[in-house]
């Protein structure tokens, strides 16, 4: 999806360069000393003891670094849930690292034998990331073929379901079972196929990939029940918010897609299985990801699909490569916050930021070559510690404005934390209504980067937001 999407931007993108050569003096905004230029506040109201569900695992990401067997610190401290495996390490997935050609590479050969296996590149890759804390979200596919029109290699339907659904099954028990000197990873989720409408990721027709879903899900299923099987990384649903001609998918029938996969897998005659589906979306606007959310969550449920998990697995700033560095500034930074705050309250399950590749242009992780941790990165830490509260808590707010806040509570110590975004190119004025004392104020924004600036918070507890501004807040 990521290279077939044309530049398009919403929102805040018109203001951004603008904003990029504009100085603010935040000391003296967050001082109060510009007040006499601000408008009234607007309130954030938290309830503590309004508790909410849990603060889902909303921080993970697509990729790493590629090291072998090693501890990624960045990735620990920020407590990443889930790394996916799609595009692993670049195109044809580096030729030896996830893609199921890459592992089984001669596909006549024997799914049950051992040896017909390569793993090894594999193996040390997932070690890393197993060792920094993460849980791995399988992608069973291949990686998108960007020139394509040139020639196609891997993207081709199978010459065998039933047979591709073995060579799965081989890689599953391996990371799972110990199978051919393998591991016992607690790798619960495995997503068959990403972006089967893209002409980049499938030269099939629809009636093809649907063919295939329902052998692999049936097969592996069966042998492996405890596992969570879904699909298939929808490319996104742009036309339920932009005007068709604004859609980067024009043309590839991307809601027929959805609707008639997700009918097949409801059909009360030959149900099939979908422990969760996922699904895309580059945009400037978070809400319109809550939108696509809400979308995606209705559609499964007036199916009869409510068990079946919401998963966003490729978000990020806006489309095209030519912003890459808002991908690592303060604009993209609080986007991907306000866009937390979004998918916490919204109808989402998980989700995995694209990407966290050092070297590709979708990383808004890393300074590359510097390998330097981003502003965009320190959202992720941030959100962490609400994580790690654990119970998400009540938090109110007017809806006008591009202010968006999340808020959690642990029930055992009583610690508290608010994550607070002003995603705008406006100051704001915000009156924050709480129980309790502020300890810490931590600030990402244009001038600070996870800084902890008590300050901001004053007295009456009252904050002037700069543009693009986001804040953590500890409370006890």
């Amino acid at each position: 999806m990521k290279n077939l999407l044309s530049i398009f931007t919403i929102g805040v993108a018109c203001v951004v360069f603008a904003q990029e050569n504009k100085k603010t003096d935040n000391y003296a905004i967050a001082m109060g000393l510009q007040n006499q230029h601000l408008s009234k506040s607007m309130s954030i109201n938290v309830d503590w003891n309004n508790t909410i569900g849990k603060i889902k695992e909303l921080h993970g990401v697509n990729n790493s670094p590629v090291v072998h067997n090693k501890l990624m610190p960045e990735f620990h401290e920020a407590g990443i849930p889930y790394v996916r495996t799609h595009d692993t390490y670049g195109r044809f997935g580096g030729n030896v690292y996830i893609d199921i050609p890459n592992i089984f590479r001669n596909f006549d050969a024997n799914p049950d034998d051992p040896t017909s296996y390569d793993f090894a590149f594999t193996d040390e890759y997932l070690k890393s990331v197993v060792k920094s804390g993460s849980k791995i979200f399988y992608r069973l596919g291949v990686t998108i073929e960007n020139y394509h029109k040139i020639k196609a290699y891997n993207i081709y339907p199978p010459k065998d379901n039933l047979k591709w659904a073995k060579i799965c099954a081989g890689i599953i028990r391996h990371y799972t079972q110990g199978w051919a000197n393998g591991f016992k990873y607690d790798i619960q989720y495995w997503e068959i196929w990403n972006e089967p409408e893209n002409p980049m990721m499938w030269k099939g027709s629809r009636k093809e990939f649907f063919e295939m879903y329902k052998v692999a899900s049936k097969y592996l299923k069966k042998e492996f029940p405890n596992i969570k099987i879904g699909g298939f990384g929808h490319c996104g649903f742009f036309e339920i918010t932009r005007p068709l001609n604004e859609c980067p998918t024009k043309g590839l029938d991307v809601l027929d897609w959805f609707h008639e996969f997700i009918e097949m897998v409801a059909d009360k005659n030959d149900p099939l299985p979908l422990d969760f589906f996922s699904w895309h979306l580059y945009t400037d606007n978070p809400k319109e990801l809550g939108i696509h959310a809400e979308y995606v969550r209705k559609s499964l449920d007036k199916l009869g699909l409510t068990h079946v998990e919401n998963i966003n697995n490729e978000w990020n700033y806006s489309l095209g490569a030519r912003f890459g560095i808002i991908r690592k500034n303060h604009i993209g930074a609080s986007m991907c916050a306000a866009t937390m705050c979004i998918m916490q309250q919204g109808s989402l399950d998980k989700a995995m930021y694209y990407d966290a590749t050092p070297t590709r242009g979708y990383c808004g992780i890393y300074n590359f070559p510097e390998m330097t941790l981003t502003k965009t990165y320190f959202v992720f830490k941030a959100f962490n510690e609400l994580y790690k509260l654990g119970t998400a808590v009540k938090t109110t707010d007017r809806k006008d404005k591009e202010v968006y806040a999340i808020a959690s509570i642990d029930k055992k110590t009583g610690n508290k934390a608010i994550l607070a975004v002003n995603y705008s190119p406006n100051q704001q004025r915000v009156k924050f209504n709480f129980e309790g004392q502020p300890t810490s104020v931590v600030v990402i924004n244009e001038d600070y980067t996870f800084t902890e600036l008590n300050y901001f918070l004053l007295k009456n507890k009252v904050a002037t937001l700069p543009p693009y501004t986001v804040l953590l807040i500890k409370v006890k």
